[in-house]
């Protein structure tokens, strides 16, 4: 139930992680509630956040529960927290200290149970140093910091992520059950995304929507990921693995690989993209 702060590039995943975070926790049968701070002008982002009463401002005929009410008892995600303005920064420290808060035009306080997530793609304690964020604020929402690489240096998720993506999309469409073939697997895995994430969730999406049949194959992907993989012969992969990465890198993805497609060093050294005999020396190298 710790207060967590989730910082990473645009678009790697920290909604994402927020959820599933929000979905292994105690609140998960309680609301997930998501704001993006960064996306209402100051006035209407108070009023977002906390609600208001009747005749607080001009067109207030009634009150108006805020986020916070409505995460009562679950999770409250603020994304994009680097962009919170510094008055209401304020209001979201007496919620973190106190559980309480006033609703826009009200003298009364509400009580309310939340866990907050938050989430940056701004360093804090960079605009801590800059007087844009109140330091007392930033200790208290950095009680756990999760910090999110670029998809490109987090190959050992990709293909978790990728059978992870691919099924919410398949239920969020007409669940239908869709998997992805080798080639295809391996395209996707040679890809530096520099999108992150959005980019993968994107590529995904486009494939499903080609696809007329249960599997994903590479006339399925987009064009410009087809032609990187064209320019590139199986022999000469563009994968992390051929870059100069630290050698654990490499032994840790050819062992993750092998496991997947149960020691089959032929299926494993395609989806690496090398060839068998590239593979045999390599786990020679390593003592696999």
């Amino acid at each position: 139930d710790t207060t967590l702060l989730i910082e990473g590039a645009t678009g790697t995943g920290k909604d994402l992680l927020a959820k599933v975070i929000h979905n292994s926790s105690k609140r998960s049968y309680h609301p997930f509630i998501k704001v993006n701070c960064a996306a209402l002008p100051d006035n209407l982002l108070e009023s977002e956040m906390f609600g208001y009463v009747k005749g607080a401002f001009t067109g207030a005929d009634r009150d108006k529960p805020g986020r916070f009410n409505e995460a009562d008892g679950g999770t409250i995600f603020l994304d994009e927290i680097g962009d919170l303005p510094l008055t209401l920064q304020a209001k979201l420290l007496r919620v973190l200290e106190d559980k309480e808060f006033y609703p826009l035009g009200s003298r009364h306080t509400k009580k309310v149970d939340v866990r907050i997530i938050s989430a940056t793609n701004r360093g804090l304690d960079k605009l801590v140093e800059k007087r844009l964020f109140r330091e007392d604020l930033f200790y208290r929402l950095n009680v756990f910091r999760i910090e999110l690489p670029a998809l490109k240096h987090r190959w050992d998720d990709l293909p978790i992520l990728i059978r992870h993506i691919l099924r919410r999309l398949c239920t969020a469409r007409d669940n239908r059950r869709v998997e992805i073939s080798e080639r295809a697997m391996k395209v996707l895995l040679n890809f530096d995304y520099p999108g992150n994430v959005r980019e993968l969730e994107n590529i995904l999406e486009h494939a499903l929507i080609i696809c007329q049949n249960d599997v994903i194959d590479t006339q399925h992907l987009p064009d410009y990921l087809r032609n990187i993989h064209a320019t590139h012969p199986e022999n000469t992969p563009i994968d992390p693995v051929s870059r100069n990465t630290p050698k654990n890198i490499e032994l840790d993805k050819i062992l993750r690989v092998l496991s997947q497609c149960n020691g089959n060093k032929t299926k494993a050294a395609r989806i690496l993209g090398m060839n068998r005999t590239t593979l045999w020396r390599k786990m020679k190298q390593y003592d696999i």
